[in-house]
């Protein structure tokens, strides 16, 4: 029976997955997540799963949360750096391939059916048209997919680091604000729309006083060893709504609307939109309310276009896995 290591290596957690193509990938042999920043490499947790499978691979294939080039990744938000050919001499893996995660992804996205997606614009999908995919998690990646003929190929992209472009005062404030906290000209959308945005969001607010900080929510955020699920969390609570939290959310959705807009309009998405990564399905109330649809339509002369182009929400959190494993049966 051929053995299929699977992972997605992301800056929050690492999944990993033993699998046979003779048992389907509904079935995995094994599976373990790991949070990634508790360990020194990426080595260290295959060395654990590995040695509790202790099983022979014969492929492995990772997606991972970097640009890959000539089989070699530096993990954005980790001091990792991955190489194909070292994993393949340390493990004694035949075949190792590296992938980036949202490549893994949007090679998943043919194969979602309707219990994997919520549909926030039904639009008209043109049959065979590119399809884009936005995916805010830790940070923020995109990718795309083209009609070859006969199937969707999926292409990475690094576009979550173009310059953050604001549409409004607010958001240009933003821009200035985050210039000079940062120290540097160039901020990134995914320095505002991300699981690394957030926080910079939330401080923006906070610093402009947009609206006050509760005793109860300092108290939260002062103890959280990460901030995004307690903003989120208090934005989305209709019993005890923070507003400073409401406000960053509200910001936040406009920003990704805007964004995912323009990756729309760059690979004319007209087969569709697909938000992945960990926080939209996390915040689909916000995402459903108009702000984001109105953002991602707000373009101009191509305002009609993008109305009529379908966006989803991932809910399936095992997307990346499910690509990677895809991908790595056709090693």
């Amino acid at each position: 029976m051929t053995l299929v290591l699977a992972g997605d290596v992301g800056g929050t957690k690492t999944v990993l997955q033993l699998l046979s193509p003779q048992l389907g990938l509904d079935s995995p042999l094994a599976e373990a997540t790991y949070a990634s920043a508790d360990y020194p490499s990426l080595e260290a947790i295959l060395s654990l799963f590995l040695a509790q499978v202790n099983q022979p691979v014969e492929r492995a294939c990772l997606g991972v949360a970097g640009p890959v080039v000539h089989g070699r990744a530096s993990i954005t938000n980790l001091p990792w750096v991955i190489d194909e050919r070292e994993i393949q001499k340390t493990f004694g893996i035949p075949q190792v391939r590296l992938i980036n995660d949202l490549f893994a992804i949007a090679n998943a996205v043919p194969h979602l059916g309707s219990t994997d997606l919520h549909t926030l614009n039904t639009g008209q999908p043109v049959p065979g048209g590119a399809l884009a995919v936005v995916a805010p998690g830790t940070g923020l990646g995109e990718a795309f997919l083209v009609w070859d003929g006969s199937r969707y190929q999926a292409y990475a992209s690094e576009g979550g680091h173009a310059d953050f472009a604001p549409t409004n005062r607010l958001e240009r404030e933003l821009l200035s604000y985050l210039q000079e906290t940062l120290g540097f000209e160039h901020v990134s959308y995914e320095r505002v729309c991300s699981g690394v945005g957030i926080p910079n969001i939330y401080s923006f607010l906070k610093h402009i006083n947009y609206a006050d900080e509760p005793d109860w929510l300092a108290g939260q955020l002062a103890t959280a060893t990460d901030v995004v699920p307690v903003i989120l969390a208090a934005a989305l609570d209709r019993e005890r709504k923070s507003e400073l939290c409401a406000g960053t959310l509200r910001l936040f959705v406009s920003i990704l609307g805007a964004e995912a807009g323009n990756m729309a309009l760059k690979v004319l998405a007209t087969g569709g939109v697909y938000l992945g990564g960990g926080i939209p399905p996390r915040i689909l109330p916000a995402l459903n309310e108009g702000t984001f649809l109105q953002a991602f339509c707000n373009k101009g002369r191509f305002k009609e276009l993008l109305s009529q182009i379908p966006v989803h929400v991932i809910m399936n959190q095992k997307t990346p896995l499910l690509g990677v494993a895809y991908y790595a049966l056709e090693l």
